[in-house]
């Protein structure tokens, strides 16, 4: 029985294959652009390390240092100037770009299935022998860094120019200095030693209240209402309930506990003065408004 003999080569590619092709499925798929430059970031990789694997080391530098080490950072800049949440837009710029765009690729995918399948089928090779002079890289070497210098060291400053320009857009100016913990801490103790302002967290809405929605003040001692336990937006479009009558059921409770009787809004906000027992109340209350009648309702028909 032979054993077949099993290379580093063939293990390195059934290894990174499958991570390869996930990897570009989930650039294609992925919905969020970092999510999408980090797949594109494992496909490049992993072709580098097919390429070592291959006995390439050129092939490997070049794919390391300018697919994953430039054209990848170019992804990131625009990454940095738009923002990783924005949307994209559904609409077209261009009206039959996404047609075009479908031909082309169409297109060039047959145009490279074509010239694969004649070299695979029918091809030979030219030009690959010993006795030619210099090789691929040495050529590379010469066009870049010989003939066409002037070109390549513009191209570098300009990607230079615009990693630069990407964090001098994508940087934002502070209206004010940081807040950290120990910062927040001395401002609330100075405000506490100038105003008498309590340092501590201040109660969220309902406290005490009977009610725990965000419109409605949460209750001091006093019976008083807070007016820092609901928002200032709420307060600021008049959604907040009426604190006259929270205060007002708080004292009527103080009263009960008292052993006194509750005059005026007090007995109208729970639905035991005269109005819930069909007589006239001749006691003076504050003028009310829509929160006040929805506590009045509901008074009334806790009382029935």
């Amino acid at each position: 029985m032979i054993v077949p003999l099993v290379t580093g080569t063939a293990v390195a590619f059934w290894l990174l294959a499958p991570i390869i092709v996930l990897a570009a499925i989930g650039m294609v798929m992925a919905r969020k652009p970092v999510h999408s430059a980090l797949g594109l970031a494992t496909v490049m990789v992993g072709l580098a390390v097919q390429y070592a694997a291959q006995q390439a080391p050129f092939l490997f530098a070049v794919q390391i240092i300018v697919y994953t080490g430039a054209a990848l950072m170019l992804f990131l800049f625009v990454l940095m100037l738009v923002g990783v949440d924005s949307t994209d837009s559904l609409v077209e710029t261009l009206r039959g770009q996404r047609l075009a765009a479908g031909l082309a690729a169409f297109g060039l995918g047959a145009l490279l299935v074509g010239v694969m399948g004649n070299a695979i089928v029918e091809g030979q090779v030219v030009g690959y022998t010993p006795e030619v002079e210099g090789n691929n890289v040495q050529q590379i070497a010469y066009a870049v860094f010989g003939r066409w210098i002037f070109i390549f060291e513009t191209t570098a400053a300009l990607l230079i120019t615009a990693a630069l320009a990407a964090m001098v857009l994508a940087h934002r100016e502070r209206i004010g200095g940081r807040l950290t913990q120990r910062r927040r801490a001395l401002l609330r103790m100075r405000k506490y030693a100038e105003d008498g302002t309590h340092p501590g967290s201040g109660a969220t809405p309902g406290v005490y209240a009977r009610h725990n929605a965000v419109d409605t003040p949460a209750l001091l001692p006093d019976g008083s209402a807070a007016e820092s336990s609901v928002s200032t937006s709420l307060a600021a479009r008049g959604d907040v309930v009426d604190a006259h009558r929270l205060a007002a059921a708080t004292k009527w409770a103080l009263d009960e506990i008292d052993g006194e009787e509750p005059v005026g809004d007090e007995r109208q906000v729970l639905g035991t003065g005269p109005t819930a027992r069909g007589e006239v109340d001749t006691a003076p209350r504050a003028e009310v408004g829509a929160g006040d009648e929805r506590s009045e309702a509901t008074a009334e028909e806790d009382a029935k």
